[in-house]
């Protein structure tokens, strides 16, 4: 391969150095974090400003559709308890079917013994009858042998053994004994013939009671069947509601948590802006009166509402006014320091701070950075009592008020 010039390599390599002068910090600014792009603090806060907004926008949705889910599933179960109870309402009415099959089955029994019975009755009223018959007829050879002309001609005239027993002129003709004997065979024959026909009707209301038991238990089950399928299907239902509900509110805890650290990285920045610019302290805000009988304890935006669900708590117990470190509290209303604690004390209220007001009504001031009274001090409504801070557990400098009436906290919108 043939050597360059040494001119043309002098001036690719000076080529070169230019090109790596330009280009080197384009790359390097490309490579650089969002935040480190030469991006100013009051910039790198709007964009904060801007992703707050939009994961509070992404958890207001998400708490929409936790509201839809738990409304579709209380429907669902109402459904299922209102089919429990109808299914219930048939196993009473299967049971009471099935009560009276045994009663039922009971009496067939009973209706068979008696049938057997009968029947080995009919054998022997059939067997007597046959007895009677042959006494008969040989006492009626003895008759006919005795030469009664009047009783012969009736036994002659009549049309068969039935007809015989049943003329009357024949029983007056024959003696007692004789008597006794047509009586008794009359009666085994009529006794015979009922007990065949009850035969006949017991049998046949067996068969019908058997059939209409069993059609009842028939539609009981299908019916059971159809609501035990359709609660099944509900509860399937209402559990893949329970599943999607909870991988929103997981969603939610998330966005939760990931909000905080943004508030978190805001305060940060609003706290190096102050440093800054050299104000260890801001003056006393103008005195803001509320609609409901206190004043502000601080002027500035609402950062979390009352009762607001957090991935650590269900309620938050107040609400947090959003303002920098160093901002003078406020006391809501005239009252005496009630309780004043340190973060050490307090916990996750870090400086903490409650005025009570009246025997019922007290306000508590929580993540002071320092303390603007004393314990048992009385102070006026609009006195400076601290200094918001961000001590115990905190994600960025604001105001954490409360207000609890007899210990027990509550809206302090209705206060403001």
């Amino acid at each position: 391969m043939p050597s360059f010039p040494r001119q043309l390599r002098a001036r690719r390599g000076a080529l070169l150095c230019a090109l790596a002068g330009v280009l080197l910090p384009v790359l390097l600014w490309a490579v650089l974090p969002l935040g480190s792009r030469g991006a100013t603090p009051e910039s790198r806060l709007d964009r904060l400003e801007d992703k707050i907004q939009s994961t509070q926008g992404r958890i207001g949705r998400r708490k929409g559709t936790e509201r839809v889910l738990t409304t579709e599933i209380s429907g669902y179960t109402r459904r299922i308890n209102r089919l429990q109870g109808r299914i219930g309402s048939l196993q009473q009415r299967q049971s009471t079917i099935e009560s009276d099959l045994a009663a039922q089955r009971a009496a067939l029994v009973r209706i068979q013994d008696d049938l057997r019975s009968e029947r080995r009755r009919l054998v022997r009223l059939r067997a007597r009858l046959q007895v009677t018959r042959r006494a008969l007829a040989d006492r009626l050879v003895q008759l006919y042998t005795a030469e009664q002309p009047d009783l012969v001609t009736v036994i002659l005239s009549a049309k068969g053994f039935t007809d015989l027993l049943e003329r009357g002129e024949f029983l007056e003709r024959v003696s007692d004994q004789d008597r006794k004997i047509v009586t008794v065979v009359r009666a085994a024959r009529s006794d015979a013939v009922r007990t065949e026909a009850r035969l006949d009707h017991l049998e046949q209301r067996q068969a019908e009671v058997t059939q209409i038991i069993q059609q009842r238990r028939d539609e009981v089950a299908a019916v059971k069947q159809d609501l035990i399928g359709t609660r099944v299907g509900f509860a399937r239902t209402r559990a893949g509601k329970d599943a999607a509900l909870r991988n929103v509110r997981a969603e939610r805890h998330q966005l939760e948590g990931a909000l905080s650290s943004l508030r978190a990285q805001q305060a940060k920045i609003q706290s190096a802006l102050q440093a800054s610019q050299g104000q260890p302290g801001l003056p006393a805000a103008p005195v803001r009166q509320g609609g409901g009988g206190m004043v502000w304890p601080v002027n500035g935006p609402i950062t979390s509402p009352f009762c607001e669900r957090r991935a650590w708590e269900s309620c938050h117990p107040g609400i947090d006014i959003g303002v920098p470190s160093g901002t003078p509290i406020r006391a809501a209303a005239a009252g005496r320091v009630a309780l004043l604690q340190s973060a050490g004390a307090s916990g996750g209220y870090g400086n903490f701070t409650c005025i009570q007001h009246s025997g019922s009504l007290s306000t508590c001031y929580a993540h002071q950075s320092r303390f603007g009274t004393s314990m048992g001090a009385s102070v006026s409504q609009g006195q400076v009592i601290g200094y918001v801070g961000c001590t115990g557990l905190c994600f960025g400098d604001h105001l954490h008020f409360e207000v609890r009436v007899n210990g027990a906290v509550t809206n302090p919108m209705a206060y403001l």
